[in-house]
């Protein structure tokens, strides 16, 4: 049985009395539901409308939802009123997904939707996750994991299944632009959205920029590193007009979750 196979046999199966599902609107969970849809099982897509994910990301998601024909609902949480989330220290994904996840529980037992499932995969679990420890707690079923499936083969899959998204760069929450212990605020979120904007606007695909007591640490794929010391007066101009005081750009490029860098260094 090939890897697509085993993931509609898994979610068909799992899913038979109904699937609650959290859907970003990204790559994972946008295959889970296109794979839960053709199950013809009772389905609910739920995205989580917060302060830590981009106001653009919610109507994605609605796009995507629509077009694949799926019922779907807005979560309105406001992180704001988790201080264990607001203070960000290393476990805050634990505390923001464990607030996450319990309403999305709720949403699924008001519906009689009998399996929660959210777009974790294989990769994710050799990373740090925190967050990943609040799934566990409160059921959710992942399936692309289940079904060892890496970020590489949902890729595979979602454009062998057509979708939109299959090239789209992943969209971690707002708070990973910041070290851990910097307190959050809406103003501080903010700037890092509008930064990250602007340099989309000048034709940066996969960027980061990570925050640090007002100075921009730029993070872009290797192979854009080039075009943005070309663009350098173009970004310097539009992230200080963010109110960033200093702009940097760093010359690894992107990588996910180079925040935790030290919390790894402290592990191995």
């Amino acid at each position: 049985m090939d890897q697509l196979s085993e993931l509609r046999k898994l979610v068909r199966d799992k899913g038979k009395n109904g699937i609650c599902l959290a859907f970003s609107g990204g790559v994972d969970s946008a295959v889970l539901l296109k794979v839960a849809s053709e199950a013809g099982v009772p389905l609910l897509a739920v995205t989580f409308h917060t302060m830590l994910h981009p106001a653009a990301d919610t109507q994605a998601a609605k796009k995507i939802a629509e077009e694949m024909g799926a019922e779907h609902l807005v979560l309105e949480i406001d992180e704001f009123q988790n201080p264990k989330v607001m203070e960000n220290p290393p476990d805050r994904c634990y505390h923001c997904k464990y607030m996450l996840f319990e309403q999305l529980v709720h949403v699924a037992q008001e519906r009689r939707l009998a399996c929660v499932m959210d777009g974790t995969n294989l990769d994710d679990l050799s990373e740090y996750r925190p967050g990943l420890r609040a799934l566990e707690e409160w059921g959710v079923l992942s399936p692309l994991a289940a079904c060892k499936l890496g970020k590489a083969e949902v890729r595979e899959i979602a454009a062998e299944l057509g979708l939109s998204v299959a090239t789209k760069p992943s969209s971690p929450c707002m708070a990973t632009r910041f070290p851990y212990g910097q307190l959050l605020s809406r103003e501080l979120l903010r700037q890092a959205e509008d930064a990250e904007a602007a340099l989309k606007e000048l034709g940066f695909y996969n960027v980061r920029v990570r925050c640090h007591n007002g100075i921009a640490r730029i993070e872009v794929d290797q192979e854009a590193l080039t075009d943005a010391l070309k663009k350098k007066d173009k970004i310097c101009t539009a992230l200080k007009e963010c109110g960033f005081d200093y702009v940097t750009l760093d010359l690894e490029g992107f990588r996910s979750g180079s925040m935790d860098l030290h919390i790894k260094t402290d592990e191995t």
